[in-house]
């Protein structure tokens, strides 16, 4: 396998173009290799130390595999649930939560990083290379620092193990969102604006990752308000937090109903309206169904979208 990704990972650092519309010229393409190898098992994270001992709340580190920045989120207890007059059902009955220290990814994980996954022959290609705009967008060098897009959450699961992490559960995401106060959106309860989120159709499509510092959670993640909903584990119940346990909750056994492999997204996407990229707020897609007759259908593999990307958590 050619090793591609020095060289693009430079590149993502070093570039400052590709904010939509800036530029008329045609995206360079990175070639994808037609035969990928065995990968090779990474353990979880072996240069880390256990998240139980003494870390700073918002302390960082980058992950040995991927290169991304992650951010600390400490033991500790929050109201979890809708605590506004815009709260939907599915968001009650709010309920205090218990959570374990864990860390947790600063951005969304990007084309670029999503390569490397491929490259190594452990992830599976977007169902599709373009964005809502733009037809050139996963396979392009001036693309390579947004959020990769059109992956199901199979995909995001592969990865995630790919990097010695795994998915955030529903809990961690919004406790990583919230904090322990009851602010209504990650940087508090001011309502959203062009400098704290990419929502509303503001942009039309989706912003480079960590372009908005002022839309930061409390212990500093970037991106958890609009831009893209991301996968969590967990499957999707509305009624879960009438029953949910009380510390470190990781969803249902299984989605009830007919559409049993509904699994959770959270934090809006650059479509959506205010009341949508709240923290409180939960939404569902579609995941893998491996009883589907059909190995090769959407059903199958799951559902994937221009609007929803992922992050990455981890216990160590």
């Amino acid at each position: 396998m050619k090793k591609l990704f020095p060289i693009l990972m430079v590149l993502v650092i070093v570039s400052t173009a590709c904010q939509l519309g800036s530029s008329g010229a045609e995206p360079t393409p990175i070639p994808i290799a037609t035969a990928f190898p065995t990968p090779t098992a990474v353990p979880l994270n072996p240069t880390a130390a256990p998240a139980n001992q003494a870390t700073e709340a918002g302390s960082e580190r980058i992950s040995p595999v991927d290169g991304m920045v992650q951010v600390f989120v400490p033991e500790g207890s929050f109201r979890m649930g809708g605590l506004d007059v815009k709260a939907e059902n599915d968001e009650k009955p709010d309920h205090q939560v218990s959570m374990h220290g864990f860390w947790i990814d600063k951005l969304e994980v990007t084309n670029a990083m999503y390569m490397l996954c491929v490259q190594a022959g452990a992830c599976e290609p977007p169902d599709h290379f373009k964005s809502e705009t733009r037809e050139k967008y996963f396979n392009t060098t001036d693309f390579a620092d947004y959020p990769v897009v059109y992956v199901t959450w199979g995909d995001a699961d592969a990865y995630c193990q790919w990097a010695g992490k795994r998915l955030p559960t529903e809990a961690e995401w919004e406790y990583a969102a919230r904090g322990t106060d009851f602010r209504t959106f990650p940087w508090g309860d001011e309502r959203p604006d062009t400098s704290r989120a990419n929502f509303n159709r503001k942009v039309r499509d989706v912003t480079r990752v960590g372009s908005f510092p002022a839309g930061a959670s409390p212990y500093g993640v970037l991106d958890m308000a609009g831009n893209v909903w991301e996968w969590v584990s967990d499957f999707y119940d509305p009624n879960y937090y009438s029953m949910a346990t009380g510390a470190n909750p990781t969803g249902p056994l299984t989605a009830l109903g007919v559409h049993t492999q509904r699994r959770v997204i959270r934090g809006g996407s650059y479509q959506d309206v205010e009341v949508d990229i709240r923290v409180s707020n939960r939404g569902y897609a579609s995941g893998p169904n491996p009883d589907a007759a059909d190995m090769d259908s959407a059903e199958y593999h799951g559902e994937s979208s221009p609007k929803i990307g992922f992050r990455c958590a981890a216990d160590n």
